[in-house]
């Protein structure tokens, strides 16, 4: 199996799933009232916590602040009428790298 033929299977099952379409279709405001998603993910912050593992409640936080940005008006008006703004990218595109680096960083980095 080469390369080509997983991406085409991944790209096939996202499409089946419509996975884009439920993940912009998220209610944050119903998901963080929600008891099945508050109680599990209260636990593993406080079991992130009791363990003292602040390297992974950094990489958790930073993930869910890339989630929250991604749904901000600032992301919305990054394409407009087809066309890419790239005066809205760069910043985009930056913050990105600089969130990436800090998470390899914090992965591969030394923990002393």
């Amino acid at each position: 199996m080469n390369f080509g033929s997983l991406a085409e299977s991944i790209g096939q099952f996202v499409e089946k799933t419509h996975l884009v379409e439920q993940i912009k279709a998220v209610d944050i405001v119903g998901l963080s009232t929600n008891p099945w998603f508050l109680v599990p993910s209260i636990a593993l912050v406080g079991y992130l916590l009791y363990k003292q593992a602040f390297r992974d409640l950094t990489i958790l936080a930073a993930l869910f602040a890339a989630w929250w940005a991604s749904g901000t008006p600032y992301m919305q008006t990054l394409v407009v009428n087809g066309e890419l703004q790239i005066n809205k990218i760069l910043p985009v595109l930056f913050g990105g790298a600089a969130l990436l680096g800090l998470i390899i960083y914090l992965l591969l980095g030394r923990s002393d």
